[in-house]
């Protein structure tokens, strides 16, 4: 048996949706009653779940660890779980399915959870020497793959004479979607709220998304209406914060949404396949069709119209993103015979510069 009040957990965002989902979720044989909570923080050994009027640490029972860790996932903050009180403890016995979730890898190609069932992901960016069009499109990259709705926000426009602002809103609009929202803010002042309101309506959970001194904890403070969240000075020479938030952390908004403030991507490597990183470049999928050679691959063929209707920076970021998504396809036998072709191809070249030296 499942026990929840849903008006109580719909301030933590639970839905019909995922009301109906937590009914049916397998609970691996669990007879007792078992309660539905939100997953609002992650640590090493243990995890902080909600039940709608208070947080409880919680740790997942050893059934469960072995099934994540066999599906290469883990609990991730915004799951929706299944708990149960046990002398004095809380254990968590099951994971609702997601309906949304958003995940990265890391240089070995293993897979990381980030966030689940959330409906909007604000890129958060900086206008001073934190703006980098290229990490953006990665972290656009990121979301296409979950489900997720992005929004591009981009903070600190009170550091920016308003000429500079406009500057770098073209510049992105040259590179990303027409559809794509893009907002400039002051994170400090309420106005940022008012401009995100339509992204944090009663019943929504948004993520915020950025590197580290973007301001999204200052963002996260100015929803919430309070200091909650630790915010730090940046770097002068590069606009770079020292990680001031070191968890995930989900917070509830007066207005009923929910918000998961994040620590900055250290290693942004997002997990999609070809087929989510097509979609992410709609623009070279539309102009590859106009390409003189139907197996064109955009870099010295002639007549490659994506050459030449695409940012060339956007289109190197494109082929670093596709290299990284074919390698994580790749089996470990793959990845051992790939491994050992660019062992040999090094050999032999090191074997040709040192007989051309010798022939000096």
């Amino acid at each position: 048996m499942i026990e929840f009040d849903f008006e109580c957990l719909r301030a933590l965002g639970l839905t019909p949706a995922l009301a109906a989902a937590a009914t049916t979720t397998d609970t691996g044989g669990h007879t007792a009653a078992l309660q539905l909570m939100r997953l609002t923080e992650v640590h090493r050994e243990s995890v902080r779940v909600h039940d709608g009027v208070q947080q409880h640490n919680a740790r997942a029972a050893p059934r469960l660890a072995r099934a994540l860790e066999e599906s290469e996932t883990a609990l991730a903050v915004g799951d929706w779980v299944l708990t149960a009180d046990e002398a004095g403890s809380t254990t968590v016995h099951a994971l609702v399915p997601r309906l949304t979730h958003i995940a990265r890898r890391d240089a070995d190609g293993r897979r990381h959870p980030v966030v689940s069932n959330v409906d909007t992901a604000l890129l958060v960016m900086g206008l001073d020497d934190d703006f980098n069009p290229r990490r953006l499109e990665r972290y656009l990259a990121l979301v296409h793959s979950s489900g997720v709705v992005p929004v591009v926000v981009l903070t600190k426009a009170d550091v920016v004479a308003p000429a500079g602002v406009a500057e770098r809103i073209a510049a992105l609009r040259s590179r990303v979607s027409a559809a794509l929202d893009v907002l400039a803010v002051n994170a400090t002042q309420a106005s940022a709220a008012v401009a995100l309101a339509p992204y944090t309506a009663s019943g929504q959970t948004l993520v915020l998304l950025g590197s580290s001194g973007a301001g999204k904890s200052t963002l996260t403070n100015t929803l919430l209406g309070a200091a909650t969240q630790d915010t730090g000075a940046v770097r002068e020479h590069d606009s770079r914060g020292k990680h001031t938030t070191t968890t995930r952390s989900l917070f509830c908004l007066a207005g009923g949404a929910c918000v998961v403030d994040t620590p900055g991507l250290r290693a942004l490597r997002p997990d999609v396949d070809e087929a989510t990183l097509s979609v992410a470049y709609a623009d070279v999928e539309a102009l590859a069709l106009q390409c003189r050679f139907r197996d064109c691959r955009h870099h010295d063929e002639p007549g490659c119209a994506v050459r030449e209707g695409i940012d060339a920076d956007r289109l190197k970021n494109f082929h670093k993103l596709l290299r990284e998504a074919r390698r994580d396809t790749l089996s470990i036998f793959e990845r051992q015979r790939q491994v050992a072709v660019w062992k040999a191809r090094t050999k032999a070249s090191r074997a040709r510069m040192k007989g051309k030296g010798g022939g000096g």
